[in-house]
């Protein structure tokens, strides 16, 4: 199962989906032989500058503190700016895995130049979730909602964010857009259709039938 959790900066995202395991049966401070470790968390980010160091070094500390139940996650973390599919596939299956995040994965990419690169990495990751195969958390930002950039490189980072959202959403048992803090259902774990019933586009996106929602 895949759960994908969205939200825009200091939504409390990766808060919420960090949550997440501290119910999870295979993240009770524990190592399953058979699993592996209790949780993996699998961090995207690179401290390219002190700002960014000090946003790693900040999320380092969120890891470290206990949930709200008390708990202390026993996360196993791997640092993987970019093979991310890789990554992945060379989990065990069952594993209990974070992704955070996936816009600074992307980022990673764009900021590489490598298109075709990018596109085979994007194919690789979806063959890889579509297999559901793991317990499988990714947190990514919600960017579509804000003015158009004006430059090339940050429309084609939000073009591409929206596009890998909605393929993995597709993907996805449920899907959570976080507010201030709070957790919103966009799609349910018992609804693979989301919110009213929903056709894919043409660039395979799924689009509402408002009709229907309404009635």
């Amino acid at each position: 199962m895949m759960h994908l959790v969205l939200g825009g900066a200091r939504s409390g995202k990766s808060r919420y989906a960090e949550s997440l395991f501290s119910r999870h049966e295979n993240s009770a401070n524990r190592t399953d032989e058979k699993n592996g470790a209790a949780a993996v968390y699998v961090a995207t980010a690179t401290a390219g500058d002190e700002e960014m160091a000090a946003r790693i070094a900040r999320h380092q500390a969120d890891r470290a503190t206990p949930s709200d139940d008390g708990n202390t996650i026993d996360w196993t973390v791997i640092e993987e700016p970019r093979a991310l599919a890789a990554t992945l596939a060379a989990l065990p299956d069952g594993q209990a895995v974070l992704v955070d995040c996936l816009t600074l994965y992307l980022t990673n990419w764009l900021c590489a130049d490598d298109a075709d690169g990018w596109e085979r990495e994007k194919a690789a990751l979806l063959e890889e979730v579509s297999k559901a195969r793991l317990s499988l958390v990714m947190v990514s930002n919600e960017v579509g909602s804000g003015i158009v950039p004006l430059g090339e490189l940050s429309r084609r980072f939000v073009d591409e964010a929206g596009w890998l959202n909605q393929a993995l959403a597709q993907l996805a048992s449920q899907v959570t857009l976080v507010v201030a803090g709070y957790p919103l259902v966009v799609k349910a774990q018992d609804d693979s259709r989301g919110s009213g019933a929903s056709h894919p586009t043409e660039n395979g996106s799924r689009e509402t039938d408002m009709s229907e929602e309404m009635s």
